[in-house]
């Protein structure tokens, strides 16, 4: 069975706005290596929604991109994601795939289906799949940045508190810190 990692950008005061944090080619080249390291993507219609809009162009160079979004795009474009959405059925991009049905019994069949491990890259079902005990480690890039806005994370609550473990803290020269977490079982 594979892991379920939930990764996201925060800042210091939990904002997970994609806008906020840097986006520079060391924190590009972060999410590649992590990408690199999983079978498949795990997303939230919201967020495959935002990806669909953009890095589809990158990838088949429609969209100008330095070369290390490019390099993201293209590995993203040929990865499998899988979404999961309550209103949306068609999701034409590229190794696009509806995950439909019971929220537990999908994603554990997913895991159970990819060794090398799941990316989940959504903080709304993060929370939902955190409910469900089904997450397995965090690895958080947290940026030197206070936002003072939302959306937070875990915005809308946990039932408990969640003891994690650190595996590894890792500095980028512009200041974000790449931070991995195990759940302490």
């Amino acid at each position: 069975m594979g892991l379920l990692t939930f990764t996201i950008n925060v800042t210091l005061d939990g904002c997970v706005d994609h806008q906020q944090g840097i986006a520079d080619d060391e924190t590009h080249a972060f999410f590649t290596c992590l990408m690199d390291e999983v079978g498949a993507m795990l997303w939230g219609r919201v967020t495959y929604e935002m990806m669909e809009g953009y890095w589809p162009e990158v990838a088949s160079g429609k969209e100008q991109a330095p070369p290390a979004l490019r390099e993201w795009a293209v590995k993203l474009e040929a990865k499998p994601k899988y979404v999961v959405s309550s209103t949306r059925r068609d999701f034409p991009w590229t190794n696009s795939h509806h995950l439909a049905g019971d929220l537990r019994m999908g994603v554990q069949k997913l895991k159970d289906a990819t060794p090398t491990g799941v990316l989940l890259g959504s903080g709304k079902l993060a929370t939902a799949l955190d409910r469900l005990d089904l997450i397995d480690e965090y690895k958080f890039l947290v940026h030197p940045r206070i936002a003072g806005h939302g959306p937070t994370l875990y915005q809308s609550g946990l039932s408990s508190t969640r003891r994690l473990e650190l595996v590894t803290a890792k500095p980028l020269r512009n200041g974000a810190v790449a931070m991995h977490y195990r759940r302490a079982r």
